[in-house]
């Protein structure tokens, strides 16, 4: 029991080593702690956000480090209590895209034949059609009320690439003599899947989960600001399109620390995103860390 304990914190150790010895991956992982920790406890401390209409729309100052919105609510407090949306929104959308993309993909790379053909002529379909616009029609179709049914509209059009990808990958595994002995010894194809094919997929996979996030931000940014998402809470997109749309935030007015603050956390955490993707194939991926 302690052998297993200890080896699994010196995975964890060896995992974070790799991460924080790398400039790039260990910036990134500073910043999105920051935001994880904001979207965790923020909305635990920051009750919810009064009006005050004698106080709308004010600059920057002591009180209000960001100023105020048009209804006189705390730009920064929203921002913090926005954090969670966003996160939720992202990891649910991709969390449904990953989990789709690797059914697909091991499936139609270990069956071969038939099943590979017709799964991978769907996927070109849904390759074929433009993402943001059938998103858009679905956004449209499907009511969206709150983050989980938001990521279901995101991911549902964000895992064809990555299931091409995996089927590749499972396609140069499926030789190797280690699934072979697996197959040879009467190994049931499920036992393959999570014990031989998923370990050597998963610095992969989790590379490409973190791309989908910062895709899905984008996407759902863009649905809110054309006004095509009801969506009810503190998202940072919410705040971009009322700052565009009812405050006059692109004509110089004084609102433009309210629309400017959610465009740069949404470029950070992209950045943040982007670098901490950088050292993460090598952490999780022990032939790459040796």
């Amino acid at each position: 029991m302690k052998n297993g304990r200890s080896g699994k914190f010196a995975g964890f150790r060896a995992f974070f080593s790799v991460i924080w010895r790398n400039p790039m991956s260990r910036a990134g992982f500073l910043i999105l702690l920051v935001f994880l920790l904001m979207a965790i406890f923020g909305p635990m401390l920051i009750p919810d956000l009064k009006s005050d209409y004698a106080n709308r729309l004010q600059p920057p100052s002591r009180e209000h480090w960001l100023g105020t919105d048009l209804a006189g609510k705390d730009t920064l407090l929203q921002l913090i209590l926005g954090s969670r949306d966003v996160l939720l929104v992202a990891a649910y959308a991709g969390l449904f895209a990953v989990l789709i993309a690797a059914a697909i993909g091991i499936v139609a790379g270990l069956q071969g034949g038939l099943v590979d053909r017709v799964l991978m002529l769907f996927t070109d379909v849904v390759l074929t059609m433009p993402s943001f616009p059938v998103t858009m029609i679905l956004s449209m179709v499907i009511q969206i009320t709150d983050p989980l049914v938001f990521g279901l509209v995101l991911g549902l059009w964000s895992w064809a690439g990555l299931a091409k990808a995996i089927r590749s990958q499972v396609l140069t595994l499926k030789h190797r003599e280690f699934i072979e002995a697996s197959r040879i010894m009467g190994i049931s194809k499920l036992n393959i899947i999570l014990y031989d094919v998923l370990p050597n997929l998963v610095s992969y996979i989790a590379v490409n989960f973190i791309s989908i996030m910062k895709g899905a931000i984008t996407s759902s940014v863009g649905l809110m600001i054309l006004g095509l998402v009801p969506f009810q809470g503190n998202h940072w997109g919410v705040m971009i399109q009322v700052a565009i749309s009812q405050t006059g935030a692109l004509m110089g007015s004084a609102s433009m620390v309210y629309f400017l603050a959610p465009v740069l956390c949404l470029m950070l955490f992209q950045l943040g995103s982007y670098f901490f993707a950088s050292g993460l194939d090598e952490a999780l991926n022990p032939r790459l860390r040796s």
